[in-house]
């Protein structure tokens, strides 16, 4: 098997229909497999199972999250490469399994490739593309969440997306762990991805006070399980006081947040901490000097 397309959903049946509609008219079924997650799932998005036989499903009747989701749909996948998409976006370019092969293929070192992300919702495909940049290629220190590729066997020697957070910045804990084992992230645009979000929309539906409540503590566990030692007085009090002066302060909706992600940090901390294992500070030099991935 060449290919295993990964993709978590919850309660959102028609992003998700769309998605594996544009992957059903570009995957060789024999070459390539497309595992789907329905994380507890209250709507009817299990009728898709009918629509889409030759996936493999999986199910959970109760939400577990997007980490632990996908830790789930990556140990059963059977690809040399493993695609990760969000249920609300798909690949802009019908050749994007080739292409992943191509830039694997002549980048050894590369253990992962994070795509072009254009975030948006667009009347088609094509106007979508009107905001792509071509030949853009650099590597960089995390993967975009919504549209990426790693090699299976770089992926089988990290711990995989942690169990102990459930969404937001599982991304950063395999990349950190890609590059303490010597190898590469990619960010190329050769593939691009459309993320199908309505920025407006999450803004007023309070989606962005939800993030940085689940950012704001998983950051901190991150600190905790990867870091050495010494450096986790600075991280840890640079983070809480560049969020609190920057976003808590200025809104009661964000107060509140911090304080949640704070107690929810402190509340994982012992759990947390049994999962610890640092990288050497050669990757935290590396991580650090090394650019982001370029975000839609």
């Amino acid at each position: 098997m060449d290919i295993s397309i990964c993709i978590v959903s919850k309660n959102r049946k028609a992003v998700l229909h769309k998605t594996l509609t544009v992957l059903q008219a570009a995957i060789d079924h024999e070459k390539s497999e497309v595992l789907v997650f329905l994380d507890g799932c209250e709507d009817d998005s299990n009728e898709l199972l009918m629509e889409f036989p030759d996936f493999k499903w999986l199910e959970s009747s109760k939400c577990i999250g997007a980490s632990p989701a996908r830790r789930v749909l990556f140990a059963a996948a059977q690809g040399t490469f493993i695609l990760g998409f969000d249920d609300d976006a798909h690949p802009l370019q019908m050749d994007f399994i080739d292409k992943t092969k191509q830039v694997f293929s002549k980048n050894p070192q590369v253990g992962v490739l994070t795509f072009e992300e254009i975030k948006g919702i667009y009347p088609n495909d094509q106007a979508v593309l009107e905001s792509h940049v071509p030949k853009q290629k650099y590597l960089c220190n995390s993967f975009v969440g919504c549209g990426f590729a790693i090699r299976r066997t770089i992926y089988e020697q990290t711990a995989g997306f942690p169990e102990w957070m459930d969404i937001y910045g599982e991304e950063g804990c395999i990349a950190i762990q890609v590059i303490d084992l010597g190898y590469d992230i990619l960010f190329t645009s050769e593939i691009s991805v459309n993320h199908r979000v309505d920025r407006q929309q999450r803004k007023t539906g309070g989606r962005n006070v939800f993030r940085f409540e689940r950012q704001l503590c998983h950051m901190a566990l991150y600190f905790l399980v990867f870091y050495p030692a010494h450096l986790l007085p600075r991280k840890w009090s640079k983070l809480f006081w560049h969020n609190l002066k920057k976003y808590a302060l200025k809104d009661p909706k964000f107060l509140i947040a911090y304080f949640k992600g704070l107690a929810g940090f402190l509340l994982k901390f012992f759990t947390v901490l049994s999962f610890r294992k640092p990288v050497s500070k050669a990757t935290v030099k590396k991580m650090n000097e090394l650019p982001h991935p370029k975000y839609g």
